[in-house]
């Protein structure tokens, strides 16, 4: 004759035991003045951002007699953009165009140089690349500033002074850039790759431009928009190398209007500060469209190199 056993007790379920255990460490991680420090350092990056996009919208006059951090009783945004595209015949488009110029050819360029470079360490061996990359690394640590003065010197010497290519070829050395590609470039290009590809008979530059540029393409953004910024709210560099206002980028521009602004009279003052208030957020919607369009590109070029492979 069979015995039947009894079932056991059905136990709860290790998927509700999990989430329960999951929610319980989510709460126990919760921090009151983490969340208020969090909120404090938002606050102070985006409320730079809101009054600017507030100030944009305000007459001459609501510029200073009304709130800072709202809107005025009769927004005039279109206005005042069109005064700033037609204030001195038009000059405004004309920054505008060569900080695209500036910042576009030395983002790219900066970018592909940081990448041969940043290839060449990681994968090659030669007679003092580590004394190099060292000095890559000291250069990281020196200010742009501080060889600007020197630059200037430099490029007056060979006649490049009031020239695009006094603000091309500067921004064109990124050594922190070419510091991010090597240290990318270890994990991304593999050694069997480049060695099937040799096999092959592939040539060092065929292989650079064919196999390894598409494999750093994450870095190569991140260098990009790095560059891009930089040179883009580059001011020191163009006010000292440029003496046209036809080639200023916005930044000096913008500064020579507030420049008027300061040494005119009450009401052209006021009118001029509108302009430069307004222009200001002009010159910054670049930048934003740039990250938004790239964001996912660049953030996994930080990433990269965080997590040992």
């Amino acid at each position: 004759m069979t015995t039947t056993t009894p079932a056991a007790p059905v136990a709860p379920k290790a998927t509700e035991r999990v989430h329960t255990a999951a929610a319980t460490k989510r709460r126990a991680h919760r921090s009151t003045p983490l969340t208020i420090a969090m909120l404090a350092v938002l606050a102070y990056f985006l409320l730079p951002l809101f009054w600017l996009l507030i100030a944009s919208t305000k007459s001459a006059q609501d510029l200073f007699n009304s709130f800072g951090l709202w809107f005025s009783h009769a927004p005039q945004l279109l206005t005042n953009v069109e005064k700033t595209f037609t204030q001195d015949d038009g000059v405004f488009v004309h920054w505008l165009l060569n900080t695209v110029l500036y910042a576009g050819v030395s983002a790219v360029g900066a970018a592909l140089l940081a990448a041969a470079g940043g290839y060449g360490f990681a994968k090659f061996r030669f007679r003092g690349d580590r004394a190099a990359f060292n000095l890559v690394l000291g250069a990281v640590m020196v200010p742009t500033t501080a060889l600007a003065i020197p630059t200037y010197l430099l490029f007056a010497k060979a006649g490049l002074v009031n020239t695009p290519w006094a603000i091309i070829l500067p921004s064109l050395v990124n050594p922190f850039g070419l510091y991010l590609m090597r240290i990318y470039a270890q994990d991304a290009v593999p050694d069997s790759l480049l060695e099937a590809a040799r096999i092959d008979g592939a040539g060092e530059a065929r292989i650079f431009f064919g196999i390894v540029l598409r494999l750093l393409g994450p870095g190569l953004v991140t260098v990009l928009l790095f560059t891009l910024v930089a040179t883009w709210n580059n001011y020191f560099l163009p006010l000292i190398m440029l003496n046209d206002p036809d080639l200023y980028p916005i930044t000096v521009g913008l500064s020579s209007w507030a420049a008027q602004a300061q040494n005119g009279g009450a009401g052209s003052s006021s009118d001029m500060l509108a302009l430069v208030v307004t222009g200001s957020l002009i010159s910054i919607l670049p930048l934003v469209v740039a990250f938004l369009l790239l964001q996912r590109y660049w953030q996994s070029g930080l990433a990269a190199g965080g997590v040992k492979q």
